[in-house]
């Protein structure tokens, strides 16, 4: 994905940081990167948009149950895999 423009991050580097910016996990320098590339590129910008609303649905049906331990990494290699295909 990538809006053409060239970017000092990658747009592929930016989506596959996109959950550990959400969840806090990044630097204050990774933060700052990302940032500045969501507000110039507005395909990654909707892609972090939506992958917000998913961890915000999934907090809410699912906030009070617990997680296990390996679903995350089940998650983030699905969404690795479907953005893959999309990118071919």
């Amino acid at each position: 994905m990538s809006c053409g423009r060239p970017h000092e991050t990658d747009c592929r580097d930016v989506l596959d940081r996109v959950y550990e910016y959400l969840d806090g996990e990044l630097t204050a320098g990774d933060v700052a990167e990302i940032r500045v590339h969501l507000d110039e590129c507005g395909p990654c910008l909707e892609e972090y948009d939506l992958d917000k609303a998913i961890k915000q649905l999934v907090a809410r049906k699912c906030g009070c149950d617990p997680i296990p331990g390996d679903l995350r990494d089940k998650v983030l290699a699905r969404i690795a895999r479907v953005r893959a295909e999309l990118s071919d």
